[in-house]
């Protein structure tokens, strides 16, 4: 047994370290399924963008006395899903992956669904559905990633935690609207 405090001594490290530099972040001791990992991340990007529209929509089509607080939460949601995105993005490249921004197949690529709602009600209900679908496959993701990528798996669980909270927040504007129009159950 050495008395080395790495498990790795320092020398080998430096050695890989040199021997791939084109490969930026990923290093020799990257175990994860690279492409795996993107493809996922991906698939969280296209969650973000989407989630990032449909707050979008719902902040400038809620309207009426009751929407005021709804407005504000939707803008501040729209801004935190894209700080999401920027994130994914981000991550995905240091990986030597693509980020895909792309339009075609976005829908078909993100977890959650893009739907509109016409009531301020179905607008709330939409984005609680959509969040509740976030944190479920992103607890997921981020159990997947485990100890293989932590960096990743740190990134997810950020999201995470701001997707429970939104959740939450979606849960308290449906209960505010039920108590303001009287209605129980």
């Amino acid at each position: 047994m050495s008395n080395q405090p790495f498990l790795t001594d320092i020398k080998t490290i430096r050695e890989r370290a040199r021997k791939h530099i084109e490969r930026g972040a990923v290093t020799e001791g990257y175990t994860a399924d690279r492409e795996n990992v993107i493809s996922l991340l991906n698939a969280a990007l296209a969650t973000e963008i989407v989630c990032t529209l449909r707050y979008k929509r719902h902040y400038y089509m809620a309207d009426g006395l009751s929407a005021s607080i709804a407005k504000a939460e939707f803008l501040e949601h729209a801004q935190q899903e894209q700080q999401h995105a920027d994130w994914l993005a981000e991550r995905i490249v240091q990986l030597g992956g693509a980020p895909n921004f792309s339009p075609e197949g976005l829908l078909s690529r993100s977890h959650a669904e893009y739907t509109e709602g016409e009531t301020l009600r179905e607008m709330i209900t939409e984005d609680l559905i959509a969040e509740r679908i976030a944190v479920d496959s992103y607890r997921e993701i981020a159990n997947y990633l485990g100890e293989k990528d932590p960096t990743s798996r740190r990134i997810m669980e950020d999201i995470l935690a701001q997707e429970e909270e939104h959740a939450d927040d979606m849960a308290g504007l449906l209960e505010g609207l039920d108590k303001m129009q009287g209605h129980h159950g």
